[in-house]
């Protein structure tokens, strides 16, 4: 007895993929994930393996001295501790704040609504680096530079995120549902809290790894504010590894191999709930 496989008219009925279809993702995947895995496999080695023309694919076994180089040269310990206080602290407020604002742009009438969040939107279009010297000078006139709290109070809060927020809940939150929860005699920080927050809980937990992300990759800023000797992030503890006339690469991989285990916790972590945000996008567009 012969089983025949499906032919391509009938996947294209049942609206099955192909394997032409499977393999392009395969690729695709392993594209992408490769210098996710290089990174991982440079701090193994040494240095030899820098100028070799052979590409390097299996883990050498350098891996535990190159990471206790990296605590040797600099005080990384330090830095992580640094970096994820202040990256969760920012990405709390600013989840926090930006959910808050964003209902209350969407389904809060009052006077002024639609010219407040313009002058907020346009705040976005202004770059960074334009507001660093006033933002430093405040800093100093604050008593902040060199502490940690000049690094996060400026980042609380952004325009994208309440932008983002105002979006989710313009499109998650029902009015019926508000006017609904105020007839039974609910405050308007308990519909926030007992109706909104459920609602756009997916496209928080986007923000929160966006914004997680971006605050653990800040550099610039940390850079100017912050002594790195003193008060350093991951970020600015990288630069000092790469501050030598020569530079030792698998020094610097191992740093950044350590640096970014953190990053994927986090994306492991909100993993459901992003894939639930962005399906819920999908439906609905």
């Amino acid at each position: 007895m012969t089983l025949a496989l499906p032919s391509r008219k009938t996947q294209q009925a049942t609206g099955r993929p192909g394997f032409l279809v499977y393999g392009v993702l395969v690729a695709v995947l392993a594209a992408s994930l490769f210098p996710l895995y290089y990174s991982f496999v440079l701090p193994t080695r040494d240095n030899s393996v820098i100028g070799d023309s052979a590409l390097t694919l299996t883990p050498g076994g350098n891996l535990v001295h190159n990471i206790q180089r990296v605590y040797d040269t600099v005080d990384f310990w330090l830095a992580l501790r640094n970096s994820l206080i202040v990256s969760t602290t920012v990405t709390v407020c600013c989840v926090l704040l930006s959910s808050l604002a964003g209902f209350a742009f969407a389904k809060l009438p009052f006077r002024g609504r639609n010219a407040l969040f313009l002058a907020v939107v346009v705040t976005a279009m202004l770059p960074t680096q334009l507001g660093m010297i006033p933002l430093y000078m405040l800093m100093g006139k604050l008593g902040w530079i060199a502490t940690l709290k000049a690094v996060i109070v400026p980042a609380l809060v952004n325009a994208f995120a309440v932008f983002w927020m105002r979006q989710a809940s313009e499109e998650s939150v029902p009015y019926e549902l508000v006017e609904a929860a105020r007839v039974d005699g609910c405050s308007t920080l308990g519909i926030f809290w007992h109706v909104a927050l459920p609602a756009i809980r997916p496209q928080a937990a986007v923000l929160a790894m966006f914004t997680f992300m971006a605050t653990w990759n800040d550099f610039m800023w940390p850079l100017i504010v912050l002594d790195p000797s003193v008060t350093p992030t991951v970020q600015t503890a990288l630069s000092s590894l790469a501050s030598g006339y020569a530079l030792d690469y698998t020094l610097i991989l191992s740093g950044a191999a350590i640096g970014v285990l953190p990053l994927l916790l986090v994306f492991l972590l909100l993993s459901r709930q992003i894939v639930a945000g962005v399906m819920q996008g999908a439906v609905k567009g």
